[in-house]
């Protein structure tokens, strides 16, 4: 494979013009693949300007060897990912946010050559890295720092406990090729990579054609600052070839675009034949009903309109979460057009960089003429209500040259025989209004779509809130609920969130991409481990019930440095008296019958007597295990899973049994967490109480000066 040295892109040798984005001579985007930018064998075909059809760039990655890209990425980066713990990687994606965050005007200026307006850009662009800043934050809150993730309880196989099972979830030993759409070359690529980078997968990235050279920008950026190890972020700009030949077992497959594209791509022959992981986010015709409660005059009507003017327009409809259909009671239709044609009629259509700009052009010129043909099919079963398709009214610009088109209103009277509404995506500034007459029409008009990424209501009514959702989740990956209330707070319908999972069932793509960790857990395999105590804990980092123990110096005398698993302090005991119960019971003002009145707590069918408080429990266990004096535990910070699992009367005696279950160091800190099992008993060995108490541990002690 011909490979070229790396060099730097300079974006600032260009020519102003007024109200757009710079002009330059057309780059030939270049592959970043087994370690070296490399152009394609041929220049090409142009990719242009959206606004003014001037030439950007050109694209073409014949010539590249793609079996040997996908061995790169598993030869050379996968070690070295699987190698780091998941905090490590955390660290690596949050240097990396921050250094893409100080790059951010660079990627404004490419971007407005995409069609997008500087909000626009803001979604793709700050939302990106901020979705990956997010999986870095999440990486070292939620994930230990270890290098695999125990998942569930232990499943005790044997009656003496001798045979044990757990789930562990380790990195694929692949690559994770992420094919994406044209619409966000930013934020499709980054909030896909940082839960595979996470889970310590490398990935190859192949973007849309139309939109590659800002996505080539960005991976320019994030290879220059040599965060990431070599190979575990490779870019093909062009077509992939035979990529998918090579596709393993171990691989896995993303793709964003249409559902005809992703269909061919799932039958694969190597993707089928090897069970190759495969998500698909395909096309949506997401639908937002205005509740039934929601009159013309409510806060809901209003928010209604705004949001479904904003999706229509934001990304000039090119958002694989806008808005579709719009579902309304029947008889606010009339009211809902005007309110829609007034808002939709004032959005000023121009050059992304000029000043008032609100909607700046589709992708492309082909692409403009795909979605006026979508609008066609739509008008067999519905009518124009406002805007016009075939006429172009620009405030800056060339209607001609760009590919702008102005927002278009549909209205199907009889939204159960429009089948077209249901089945076809004109993926532009077009959305359909449908009436309904009853709550259960509209749930119905929803499911029509046969599976989306998102749908909203817009109610401030419990009942209303209640039948939608309820019955229109089976049909989604995700509801909004918008009112009165998170007018202020809420992020919209058409916005994806790290946390929550992004994707829909049917013809949505059935997969999930995000959703905070579960995200992260696509690039793994789940495992069940079979085995003894001791034999399991080794292998998950955390000690289990049976494993080795140490005893010796009191456990909260040791520094992370000296700390090991399995250490573990057997306390003394203490009696349980009436006076303590009630003095308790006092001092903290729970006087709970089941403490203080003997009959009622007889009568009560889970005691046999008076019962001491849980909490006392607990606050006696503590006083039994804690070290009194100055020491490298720093604090206790929670308790987890607390359960009181056997009533404790007066006269009981409390023992406890500690023992250091996990270990997590924390990166770029002088201390790290402890997670300590703690087992209380009584005088005839019967657990009382089981939970885990939480502690910040230093790293060394005494600390150093």
């Amino acid at each position: 494979m011909a490979r070229a040295p790396a060099r730097a892109v300079n974006l600032n040798e260009f020519e102003e013009m007024p109200m757009n984005a710079p002009v330059r001579t057309p780059r030939r985007l270049e592959s970043y693949v087994c370690g070296a930018w490399t152009p394609g064998q041929n220049e090409g075909p142009a990719l242009l300007d959206a606004a003014t059809g001037a030439p950007v760039a050109f694209i073409d990655s014949s010539g590249l060897d793609f079996a040997d890209i996908l061995e790169h990425g598993r030869k050379v980066a996968g070690p070295k990912l699987r190698d780091m713990s998941f905090h490590d990687r955390a660290g690596m994606l949050k240097a990396l946010g921050l250094a893409l965050m100080a790059r951010k005007e660079e990627f404004y200026t490419e971007s407005f050559r995409t069609g997008a307006t500087r909000a626009d850009g803001w979604v793709d662009i700050e939302g990106g890295i901020g979705t990956m800043l997010t999986f870095a934050s999440k990486g070292r809150r939620e994930l230990p720092n270890t290098r695999v993730l125990t998942e569930g309880d232990i499943e005790v196989l044997s009656q003496d406990g001798s045979f044990l099972a757990q789930h562990i979830l380790t990195p694929l030993h692949g690559v994770a090729v992420h094919i994406n759409a044209f619409n966000f070359p930013v934020w499709g690529m980054l909030e896909k990579i940082a839960p595979t980078l996470l889970a310590g997968v490398p990935c190859v990235v192949k973007p849309a054609s139309q939109t590659a050279y800002l996505t080539e920008l960005v991976v320019r950026r994030i290879i220059e600052t040599g965060i990431l190890p070599e190979g575990a972020l490779q870019l093909i700009c062009g077509s992939v070839g035979d990529l998918l030949d090579h596709v393993t077992g171990q691989d896995a497959v993303t793709f964003t675009g249409s559902a005809g594209v992703g269909r061919k791509l799932k039958s694969h022959p190597a993707i089928v034949t090897n069970s190759t992981r495969f998500t698909m986010e395909a096309d949506s015709l997401n639908a937002s009903i205005l509740g039934s409660d929601a009159v013309a005059g409510t806060p809901e009507f209003d928010l209604f309109v705004k949001e479904v003017a904003r999706e229509m327009t934001s990304k000039a409809g090119q958002k694989c979460t806008a808005i579709r259909r719009i579902i309304a009671p029947r008889a606010q239709v009339q009211a809902l057009v005007e309110a829609l044609r007034d808002r939709l009629g004032n959005t000023a259509l121009g050059l992304p960089a000029a000043e008032g700009t609100r909607m700046g052009p589709l992708a492309s010129l082909d692409q403009r003429q795909e979605v006026r043909e979508r609008i066609r099919d739509l008008q067999t079963v519905a009518e124009i209500v406002a805007g016009n398709p075939d006429e172009v009214r620009v405030s800056s610009g060339d209607g001609a040259a760009g590919a702008f088109l102005n927002p278009v209103l549909l209205y199907a009277d009889k939204p159960f025989a429009a089948d077209a509404v249901h089945e076809v995506e004109a993926f532009g500034p077009v959305s359909t209004l449908l009436p309904y007459d009853s709550l259960a029409e509209a749930v119905e008009l929803a499911r029509m779509g046969k599976g989306s990424l998102v749908a909203s209501v817009f109610t401030d009514d419990k009942a209303v809130a209640e039948q939608v959702v309820l019955g229109a989740a089976p049909w989604h990956g995700r509801v909004l609920i918008g009112n009165r209330l998170t007018a202020k707070t809420s992020t919209g319908h058409g916005s994806p969130l790290a946390g929550l999972i992004h994707g829909g069932p049917g013809r949505a793509g059935g997969g999930e991409e995000m959703g905070g960790i579960r995200g992260v857990k696509h690039f793994m395999q789940r495992t069940a481990v079979q085995g003894a105590p001791r034999l399991l804990s080794a292998v998950t980092g955390r000690w289990i019930e049976g494993a080795e123990v140490q005893h010796g110096v009191h456990p909260f005398r040791k520094s992370l440095a000296e700390l090991t698993i399995g250490d573990q302090l057997i306390t003394a005991a203490r009696k349980v008296t009436l006076e303590d119960v009630e003095h308790f019971a006092h001092f903290t003002g729970d006087t709970f019958y089941a403490h203080m009145d003997e009959a009622a707590a007889k009568a009560n069918p889970f005691f046999d007597d008076r019962v001491a408080h849980g909490y006392l429990v607990a606050s006696f266990a503590a006083g039994l295990f804690v070290e009194p004096n100055p020491g490298p535990v720093l604090a206790n910070y929670g308790v987890d899973n607390l359960r009181f699992l056997t009533p404790v009367y007066f006269g009981d005696s409390l023992q406890v049994r500690l023992t250091c279950k996990e270990i997590n160091p924390r990166a770029n800190a002088d201390h790290g967490e402890v997670r300590w099992d703690c087992q209380v008993t009584n005088q005839n060995g019967a657990v009382v109480a089981q939970y885990d108490v939480l502690t910040m541990v230093a790293k060394q002690w005494p600390a150093a000066a």
